[in-house]
């Protein structure tokens, strides 16, 4: 009897990369997962902090799906090496600074390295004709499969009546007839065979989970990089362009003032590495000052925390300021008034 056909399946967490693999279980083929961490995927961690995500499942999507479908799922670290994608993609950025089709490339070379070393067959993806603008298009998907190195050992089940036959189709390591030829925005195929397949709960990011797609996160992390002169970033700077509201008054400092309570603990891991504000007269936000801030710069940016306190409409609202050597003193500022806030100031 013929070995049986082994798969590693990229898992986003996602609908797509979910059915995909279990298309391949359909067809007796032994599936594993493998999950990219760059650091940009972390929608679980928002939930967990903000109120109004409360109702949203707080859990890691891709181990979700993994436990879904009963595989081994690999999550490997790749925040390093990806920077270079980031910071330099050869087919360009999306609408804001995603560079889906290099990071497509990329992920699907790492997963097809990861084939080779571990004596499995080929690379399964969720990939859909037409679903994303940039990295699924009918004229992408020969770039991904050429550039990455997978070739034709790269096959998307989803969409494979679309495409030439992969290597696994034509060696009848899968059957072509009982894989799918979905294409185009419409999810409604997908749920219908989620539906059939007895999926009745699972993650439906818009646009993927990558916050590089969000325009908003997007204009902080150029921000970031202007401020800083060059194109640099650590997980922390990942992590706190997701949390607050991040307000530039002057070109050399920003201020990171928390929304609610949830946001307002999460920022107090980062006391000892920011000049932090925190109103003591009347309830308010914590806030982090990232920059080289003056004592003319600290006091504005105790009259805009002030702003968004308990005490906005009050005459004065006593804050403490701690610096970065662990000193504190206390100001008594007069709140700015949202005349006073430009709009420029918010990123």
């Amino acid at each position: 009897m013929p070995s049986q056909r082994k798969a590693i399946a990229l898992i986003s967490g996602g609908l797509d990369s979910l059915l995909a693999a279990r298309v391949m279980q359909e067809q007796g083929i032994y599936v594993e997962g493998i999950n990219f961490f760059t650091g940009f995927c972390v929608e679980g961690h928002t939930h967990a902090i903000r109120k109004q995500d409360h109702a949203k499942p707080k859990r890691n999507n891709a181990l979700w799906v993994a436990e879904q479908l009963g595989i081994r799922l690999h999550i490997i670290d790749i925040i390093e090496e990806y920077k270079e994608v980031v910071f330099n993609p050869r087919h360009g950025y999306g609408a804001n600074l995603n560079p889906c089709l290099d990071c497509k490339i990329f992920m699907v070379n790492k997963a097809h390295h990861w084939v080779r070393d571990h004596g499995f067959d080929f690379v399964v993806t969720g990939e859909v004709i037409g679903q994303r603008p940039m990295s699924q298009r009918k004229d992408t998907m020969p770039v991904v499969s050429r550039e990455s190195g997978a070739e034709d050992l790269l096959l998307r089940p989803l969409c494979a009546k679309n495409l030439p036959p992969s290597r696994p189709e034509r060696e009848g390591w899968v059957d072509r007839e009982r894989l799918y030829g979905f294409s185009g925005r419409s999810r409604k195929p997908q749920m219908a065979l989620a539906s059939q397949f007895g999926f009745l709960e699972y993650a439906q990011p818009a646009g993927g989970c990558c916050f590089l797609t969000d325009a908003r996160y997007a204009a902080k992390l150029a921000d970031l990089w202007a401020s800083r002169g060059t194109k640099q970033y650590e997980l922390d700077d990942i992590m706190l362009l997701k949390v607050g509201r991040h307000l530039r008054p002057r070109p050399h400092f920003k201020v990171i003032i928390s929304r609610e309570e949830g946001e307002g603990n999460f920022l107090k891991g980062y006391r000892n590495q920011y000049i932090n504000i925190e109103s003591i007269s009347h309830p308010g936000p914590l806030a982090l000052i990232d920059g080289e801030p003056s004592f003319d710069d600290i006091e504005l940016a105790s009259r805009l925390v002030a702003r968004y306190g308990k005490g906005r409409e009050s005459p004065r609202v006593e804050l403490e300021v701690r610096d970065l050597e662990g000193h504190s003193y206390r100001l008594a500022v007069k709140p700015l008034s949202p005349s006073e806030v430009p709009e420029g100031w918010y990123l």
